[in-house]
């Protein structure tokens, strides 16, 4: 195979719900490369308990969706995206039944429940594991698909443009991306005409977090290296209620869970606290005003955790509706019908990301990007519960309808120079990554949490310029290993953020600073150029 004749067409950057929806669509008629960083599941999809949120009932409109989603984002998001993705929801869930997700049904109709501040039913789900069940399907159609290889356990380090020609180019045309191989160490090139990055967030810049292992921010960092422009990084969002274990980390307790009647308690006294902090929708407010109030209670009375209770409900309605949860709390002596379960705020979501128009097109020529990664204007200051997997299909789908259409025009890759490791050798000094890995983590946490000042955000940037240097430096000197590329990522994604946060003077959505207590009259989105 010579570089200028690749043996696909487009190369995909992550197999959750946004980049295997790409493949699918695409691998109709071009042949597709999937790279997934660890498994093929690895990614937050699987993950995903809550479900997909589409007006589905017959009381329901796309204005009261549109609505829902504008209020929790705190009039920070873009309306023609709103309105693009939730006027393609049904449809998203008709592609989804027929791939054979087999969503929960009441005498014969979708079974819709409700998540906090959403109006009215609308999140079909299967059971309390509806990623699980998606990614499935997906997996399953893409591996049945003769023009789709996927291929697990490869690592991205950067995208490959112009720069990285046999014969230089400046002009950031994206033609696919360098990956360690981790099986054998080696660094592959994967070239093609059209790149779609798929990669998911950067929860793991903070200690506690829901997201997967692998939620490292790599795509972000890489789009920004590559000369892309990043929107609204401080906009993190902390789900309310993650299980408070230390032996299980990032176990997440659905919003499903208030949705269908459970309190927030105070641990020590019992008392139901969301009557002081949101008196009007309690337990049902967005999830920034719960996971604040949680933290709140937590830090000014000097708890590890907080309470959320169900087992006042029938015990054969809990077991039904969260059969996933039940087992596993079992499984750790905590069975949620009869006790309640101690919850602590942790990451969840990162709403900013590479930005994007509704083609999901990007700044940079031959690049593409859907899901999490990105910052299309759908989430604004504050994500709508269940509206993350809907992103992923719609972007997913718009990535390859663009591609598909502008396919007379995208040319095939020049020659690309291979991946040079001659002045580099194998690391001796692995723990230098595991401390600056826990560093960040514990920083972020602590400095660029829920609640931020000023005066934490500098500390944060300053600890963020001393180990730039240590860990440019490591990365130059020696060979790439999945750790130390996750770290440089990690470290990128977290300097975005800290930015961001610092560019912002008010506090809206989940950008919640003591300093700037009050909200602006426009709503201004936080954009960095490389």
């Amino acid at each position: 195979m010579t570089s200028s004749d690749p043996q696909y067409d487009v190369l995909v950057i992550g197999s959750g719900a946004a980049g295997l929806t790409a493949a699918l669509a695409l691998a109709e008629s071009k042949r597709v490369l999937v790279l997934a960083k660890g498994t093929l599941t690895g990614g937050s999809t699987a993950w995903a308990q809550g479900g997909i949120a589409a007006v589905l009932d017959a009381g329901d409109t796309f204005d009261n969706h549109i609505r829902d989603t504008m209020v929790a984002g705190a009039g920070l998001n873009r309306r023609e995206t709103v309105e693009f993705v939730i006027e393609n929801a049904p449809r998203s869930i008709d592609r989804l039944i027929e791939l054979g997700v087999p969503f929960n049904r009441e005498s014969g109709d979708l079974h819709l429940t409700r998540e906090g501040g959403h109006s009215h039913r609308r999140i079909v789900h299967v059971d309390d594991a509806t990623g699980w069940a998606v990614q499935e399907a997906l997996l399953k159609a893409a591996e049945a698909n003769p023009n789709i290889t996927m291929l697990p356990g490869r690592t991205c380090i950067d995208l490959i443009t112009g720069r990285h020609g046999v014969k230089y180019s400046g002009e950031g045309r994206v033609w696919g991306a360098y990956a360690l191989d981790v099986e054998t160490g080696k660094v592959e090139k994967h070239l093609a005409r059209a790149t779609v990055l798929a990669a998911g967030g950067a929860g793991r810049c903070y200690l506690f977090s829901t997201a997967p292992r692998g939620a490292t921010g790599d795509g972000i960092a890489m789009a920004w290296r590559a000369g892309c422009r990043v929107s609204n990084m401080e906009m993190m969002q902390f789900h309310p209620t993650c299980l408070y274990n230390l032996e299980v980390k990032n176990f997440l307790i659905t919003e499903a869970v208030r949705g269908e009647g459970g309190h927030l308690l105070h641990p020590e006294t019992g008392h139901r606290y969301m009557a002081d902090y949101d008196p009007e929708r309690m337990e049902l407010a967005p999830r920034d005003i719960v996971a604040r109030a949680n933290d709140d209670q937590i830090k000014r009375y000097g708890l590890d955790y907080v309470h959320l209770d169900i087992s006042h409900k029938p015990p054969e309605f809990v077991k039904e509706h969260f059969p996933t949860i039940h087992e596993k709390l079992l499984g750790l002596g905590i069975d949620m019908t009869k006790q309640p379960i101690p919850v602590v705020p942790a990451q969840h979501y990162t709403c900013g990301g590479v930005l994007i128009g509704l083609d999901a097109r990007t700044d940079l020529p031959g690049l593409w990007a859907a899901g999490e990664c990105t910052e299309s204007g759908l989430h604004g200051a504050n994500r709508l519960a269940s509206n993350s997997l809907l992103e992923c299909f719609v972007f997913g789908e718009a990535a390859a309808k663009d591609i598909l259409e502008n396919w007379g025009v995208l040319d095939a890759p020049p020659p690309i120079k291979d991946w040079d490791e001659s002045r580099v050798t194998d690391s001796d000094e692995e723990v230098v990554i595991k401390q600056n890995w826990t560093e960040i983590r514990r920083f972020m946490w602590n400095y660029v949490g829920i609640v931020r000042t000023t005066k934490r955000l500098e500390r944060a940037a300053h600890r963020i310029q001393l180990l730039g240097q240590e860990v440019e430096d490591y990365y130059g000197s020696f060979r790439v290993t999945t750790d130390l590329i996750e770290l440089r990522n990690l470290l990128q994604a977290a300097e975005l953020i800290v930015k961001s946060a610092l560019r912002r003077h008010e506090s809206r959505g989940l950008h919640f600073t003591l300093d700037y207590a009050g909200t602006d009259e426009v709503a201004r989105d936080t954009v960095l150029v490389p």
